[in-house]
């Protein structure tokens, strides 16, 4: 019997064949740019949603795992000679860093219930915060710092098209983290923790996992985005970047991972256009509440999120077609 083709996997490849085509038919730098910012932004809102989506954990301080893979990145490629290695090991580092420390502050926090776990992964990220501004040696301050970029990313094509392939992979890869049987224990961990330990699995071992593959996985992104800038200063590990990776999970779509490439971009095509309106309009100075306005109505309209609302249209579609009955086969007629 033949397996049915996967149509979801199948479109996501021809989507990512389309975008690796734009360097190649556009000559943009303005669209280059933004888009990669996009892809950037799509890996750390998928790291989130492996805390928010399959473990059921708002946490606060996601910023501070963006920023330890930024901050690493950028003084590596600062000390030393901006290489690809160099640039590839800083990856490797930042990722470790954020993997060990995303570690112990699982341990710390996750035995906190819902707003307790927030509210201490908050005081972390701020911790951490208050460190990179007052280790100036380093991180020089607020100021921050710029570095040179990797000769072979100055083609801006080049760098798009390796972010690209980088949140290819990191989706595959998260899909089949969520989908194999631990991923299915942090699902039911979600829907009921105390159920879960009763069936006999240890709850806070998963967690802590799925806190450090989130870690690991914002880490990627923050390395990522400084190299787009090639500069870094404290913003990084600012709350913004923790709410913005919120916002971009709840409007693109929570326990989905597809959803938050949508709301990723989303939210940056619509700053990216606000602010050339605010130039423009004054009405549009403040386009801060126009994202206000943007996330009430995500959730008054598409409660579950834009992925979320279409996967259950078509779930619905499917469903009568399931549940007909079967048709009974016609009597024969009795002659008379």
């Amino acid at each position: 019997m033949k397996k049915p083709m996967n149509w979801s996997k199948i479109s996501l490849i021809i989507a990512a064949v389309l975008l690796a085509a734009i360097p190649f038919v556009s000559d943009s730098r303005t669209w280059l740019i933004l888009l990669t910012q996009i892809f950037i932004f799509s890996i750390l809102a998928m790291s989130y949603d492996v805390l928010l989506g399959y473990a059921g954990m708002v946490s606060f301080g996601h910023a501070m795992f963006f920023g330890i893979g930024a901050y690493t990145t950028a003084v590596l490629l600062d000390r030393f000679e901006p290489t690809l290695l160099v640039f590839s090991l800083s990856i490797a580092a930042g990722m470790l860093i954020a993997g060990i420390i995303s570690f112990f502050v699982g341990l710390l926090t996750l035995r906190l219930k819902d707003h307790f776990f927030a509210m201490l992964t908050l005081a972390l990220s701020g911790l951490f915060l208050v460190l990179a501004e007052k280790w100036r040696s380093v991180t020089n301050g607020n100021d921050g710092f710029t570095f040179s970029a990797p000769d072979v990313f100055r083609d801006r094509a080049v760098f798009y098209l390796t972010v690209l392939a980088l949140l290819v992979v990191v989706y595959f890869a998260l899909r089949r983290f969520t989908n194999s049987p631990l991923g299915r224990v942090l699902i039911a961990v979600r829907e009921n923790e105390q159920r879960t330990k009763a069936l006999g699995y240890r709850t806070l071992a998963y967690k802590v996992i799925a806190s450090v593959v989130a870690g690991v996985t914002a880490s990627l992104a923050g390395s990522l985005y400084v190299v787009s800038l090639r500069f870094v200063n404290t913003s990084v590990m600012a709350m913004d970047v923790t709410l913005d990776a919120l916002l971009m999970t709840i409007i693109g779509g929570v326990g989905t991972l597809i959803g938050p490439i949508i709301g990723a971009g989303i939210i940056e095509l619509a700053q990216h256009y606000l602010s050339d309106l605010a130039g423009e309009y004054p009405l549009f100075e403040r386009w801060i509440i126009f994202f206000g306005i943007l996330y009430i109505l995500a959730v008054i309209f598409f409660p579950t999120g834009i992925a979320g609302f279409f996967k259950s249209l078509f779930s619905r579609r499917r469903r009568p077609e399931a549940d007909a009955p079967p048709l009974e086969p016609a009597k024969p007629e009795v002659p008379r």
